[in-house]
């Protein structure tokens, strides 16, 4: 949950100012394979971005609304008569009132009825993308330091950790799991399995998919560490913990400390959680 923001992100002012940058690869696939140095590396095999409409705006993912602005397929979103431009819920505060809805049909923003399907979706070219990385297209990829697992679970896991090995990793991706939001789809707060956010892209039995993630361990010198983010921790009156978008790369900036041995970790039941003193939070309220 949230891969595309987190693949677009945009850091912290203050986290600019000290000189940090983020270049997006790919917010979907990655193809992995060893390199000669041991290690895991990356190639996107996409051309471009195929993202889900409702929700996008300047305010979730600034550099994902850009990549729109030219060259842009948009699928059952709400088209504005008006001026010949497209409009989705949550795109803006104010709908267009002289507009079709994604059947084609004329659509009154009052009735009540979604204007945009809610996977309505977009198609741009990376090259779109104003932090798209200057390896984007290198045919060598990106060396992997780090795989990160996360689903939308309101109170059971935490923000991040760390799981302590490779085949501990494995099982962490394998009880991936999210909760409905949704009164739509069933009762709120009900948890679907997702493992590893594979189930409808995986062609074959998902025992046979973490025996291959199993068997590759044996096969990679350098292994990237592996963790597991939650974004979505309500407290009691059931708004967000974490403010997320740019700000998780505070997370992020702890993950990469991990990865280069930087801080120690706290061992708990479920893997290695940070202290709080090592996640920045200077400026959060900014």
């Amino acid at each position: 949950c949230g891969k595309t923001n987190l693949a677009m992100l945009i850091p912290p002012a203050h986290y600019i100012k000290s000189g940090w940058k983020v270049y997006c690869v790919g917010d979907d696939i990655a193809w992995l394979r060893v390199g000669e140095d041991g290690r895991l590396w990356a190639v996107n095999p996409e051309y471009g971005f195929f993202g889900v409409a409702p929700g996008t705006n300047a305010k979730t993912n600034p550099n994902a609304l850009e990549t729109t602005k030219k060259n842009t397929i948009f699928t059952n979103v709400v088209k504005n008569l008006d001026d010949n431009t497209v409009w989705w819920e949550g795109m803006t505060d104010t709908p267009p009132t002289h507009a079709l809805n994604w059947k084609g049909e004329p659509w009154d923003p009052a009735s009540g009825e979604k204007g945009a399907h809610p996977n309505s979706r977009f198609t741009a070219p990376a090259e779109n993308c104003p932090c798209i990385s200057p390896e984007f297209n290198s045919t060598k990829g990106v060396p992997i330091s780090a795989i990160i697992f996360g689903g939308r679970r309101a109170k059971t896991a935490p923000l991040v950790y760390q799981a302590r090995d490779w085949n501990h990793g494995v099982f962490v991706g394998s009880i991936m799991a999210s909760e409905t939001t949704a009164a739509k789809e069933g009762a709120v707060g009900v948890v679907r399995r997702d493992p590893m956010a594979m189930l409808p892209f995986c062609g074959y039995h998902m025992g046979d998919y973490w025996a291959h993630w199993l068997d590759m361990g044996k096969k990679i010198e350098h292994k990237p560490k592996i963790f597991n983010v939650n974004w979505f921790r309500t407290n009691e009156q059931g708004k967000f913990i974490w403010p997320g978008f740019g700000d998780n790369l505070r997370v992020l900036e702890w993950i990469l400390t991990r990865c280069h041995d930087g801080v120690e970790a706290v061992e708990t039941p479920i893997g290695m959680m940070p202290y709080a003193a090592d996640i920045d939070i200077d400026h959060l309220d900014d």
